[in-house]
C-alpha cells in the first residue's frame, strides 16, 4: 500500500539547517536508513522506500513552504493516493524542541505550509506529524526564528529526535495513525 509522506521545508542551501526545514531532515533520515537517494521530479524531490509491506513516497516539495499544497496535491493525484494515506511532517513552534505529536487533522496554527495544503485539498482533515522547534523568540521575530538555525544544545539532541520522528512515520505506515499517536506521544 502506497503512502505519501510530505515532509515540509524550503529548498536551497541557505535554508538547509533552519528550523523550518525539520521536515526535510526527517525525510533525509528515512531515505538514508533505506539506502535510497532523492530524485528531482515535478514539484519536489521524491524517494520511494519500503517499510515491510508498505511503500512510502517521500516528498520534499520544491515549491517553497508557502506553496507546499501544490506539490502535495500533484503527487496525490499522480499516484492516486487517498487522503487517509497522506502524512504531512512539519515544524511546530507551539511544541518544545524535539517533541513529537501526531494528529488526524485540525487547524494550521499559523503555519503557511499547512495552510497551502489545506487550501489545495479543500480540507484540514489529513494526518500530521508535528516536530517541536520551540518558541524562544521575542514577539515579532517569529519569521527570523523559524528561518534561523538550531542552537548548539538542540543540535546535541537532533539525531536522536529525528530518528524518533522517522520511527513514528514508519509506525504510522505499518500500524496506522492511532497506533503511532499513542506510541510516540511524550517520547
Amino acid at each position: 500500500m502506497l503512502h505519501l509522506i510530505a515532509c515540509l521545508g524550503n529548498i536551497g542551501d541557505e535554508y538547509a539547517a533552519t528550523r523550518h526545514n525539520i521536515g526535510f531532515r526527517i525525510a533525509d533520515k528515512l531515505a538514508a536508513d533505506a539506502g535510497i537517494s532523492f530524485q528531482d521530479k515535478r514539484y519536489g524531490f521524491v524517494a520511494r522506500i519500503r517499510v515491510k509491506n508498505q511503500e512510502l513516497l517521500l516528498l520534499k516539495p520544491s515549491t517553497y513552504m508557502n506553496l507546499s499544497g501544490n506539490a502535495v496535491r500533484y503527487w496525490m493525484n499522480k499516484e492516486n493516493i487517498p487522503l487517509e494515506r497522506l502524512l504531512v511532517v512539519v515544524d511546530d513552534i507551539a511544541l518544545p524542541f524535539g517533541t513529537i505529536r501526531m494528529k488526524p487533522g485540525g487547524s494550521e496554527g499559523g503555519h503557511n505550509g499547512l495552510r497551502s495544503i489545506s487550501q489545495q485539498l479543500a480540507t484540514q482533515q489529513y494526518a500530521r506529524l508535528r516536530f517541536g522547534i520551540g518558541s524562544d523568540f521575542q514577539h515579532g521575530n517569529q519569521i527570523d526564528y523559524v528561518l534561523g538555525e538550531f542552537s548548539d544544545e538542540e543540535l546535541t539532541h537532533m539525531d536522536e529526535r529525528v530518528a524518533l520522528a522517522a520511527d513514528a512515520v514508519k509506525a504510522y505506515a505499518l500500524s496506522g495513525l492511532n497506533f503511532a499517536m499513542n506510541n510516540y506521544y511524550n517520547k
